[in-house]
């Protein structure tokens, strides 16, 4: 059975959007003023090449159909991102909109009885990138196995945030953390708290 693991570009005020550019945002690109290092372009990597598919909200996927198609000179990860089978969860797209290869449309109307199904079709992890209103949904059906977040240090004042007001209180428990580059990043992994029982065994 797959894990979904979500994994987050953000701001120490909680903004996920366009870390790296191609958006109408005034601070669009801003991932750019940092250097994550080796350690945090390999964690990158590796998350990628771990990955059996990719599940992403429909402007995430968007997003990324318009600019990973054209990117020829990213070696194996650009490989790895055109050929791997993406999932666009979305209640406007059709099949014939996902012309990005090996991409899927799952209707937004009974999306967590899908990705429930796709879990259980897929072996290995289904990456989700941005998709903020998806990662918010995955969580609130507790279908999220693993949040990573890469913190920058950097405070936008404005921007799309990946949480907002929610219905359901959701605990999770810290099972990572490190530094990454010299400018301060952090990676935080979470995932879902444990119950009752699985604390007493």
């Amino acid at each position: 059975m797959g894990r979904i693991v979500a994994s987050e570009f953000i701001t120490l005020d909680g903004v996920i959007e366009a870390p790296g550019g191609g958006e109408a945002f005034e601070h669009a690109g801003w991932s750019f003023e940092f250097d994550r290092g080796q350690d945090g372009n390999k964690l990158k990597f590796d998350e990628l090449m771990a990955a059996d598919a990719q599940l992403l909200g429909r402007v995430t996927y968007q997003g990324f159909s318009a600019a990973w198609p054209s990117m020829t000179d990213m070696g194996e990860f650009g490989e790895k991102m055109n050929e791997m089978p993406k999932y666009v969860v979305s209640s406007t797209l059709t099949a014939e909109d996902a012309g990005w290869k090996n991409s899927m449309v799952i209707p937004g109307d009974d999306f967590a009885t899908r990705v429930e199904l796709l879990k259980q079709q897929v072996e290995g992890d289904i990456l989700v990138a941005g998709s903020a209103q998806l990662v918010r949904g995955l969580l609130e059906h507790d279908l999220l196995d693993e949040l990573r977040l890469m913190i920058f240090p950097i405070v936008l004042g404005s921007g799309k945030r990946l949480f907002g007001q929610a219905d359901t209180k959701k605990r999770l428990r810290l099972s990572d953390s490190t530094a990454v580059g010299a400018d301060g990043i952090f990676v935080l992994t979470y995932a879902p708290a444990l119950t009752a029982s699985e604390l007493h065994g």
